[in-house]
């Protein structure tokens, strides 16, 4: 189960995500919103998530992104417990380049 499940929240931030139309939009949305170092770290996971996605090893996954064996291994746990949000970008990804 997803621990901010039980908090309550909002959608206004979504939604206005959703509303933004290009990467362009997106990036100038985040930067607005987001400290560096939050945006490193949320860019990080995204690659792990991306290396694990296409069965990447650890060690070669630390290599390339740089990150903790630490963040593989929670981003891992997302990717196998997690909501399933990874598995709906990957999925949405790859349709657009077919």
């Amino acid at each position: 189960m997803n621990k901010l499940s039980k908090k309550p929240r909002s959608d206004k931030m979504y939604e206005a995500i959703l509303s933004l139309r290009t990467v362009d939009e997106c990036k100038k949305f985040f930067d607005d919103l987001c400290s560096i170092s939050e945006l490193m770290a949320m860019e990080q996971r995204f690659q792990v998530a991306s290396c694990l996605n296409d069965g990447m090893i650890y060690n070669d996954i630390l290599a390339e992104t740089g990150a903790s064996s630490a963040t593989i291994s929670r981003v891992n746990r997302s990717l196998q417990y997690g909501s399933g949000g990874y598995d709906i970008a990957f999925s949405r990804i790859k349709e657009k380049t077919e």
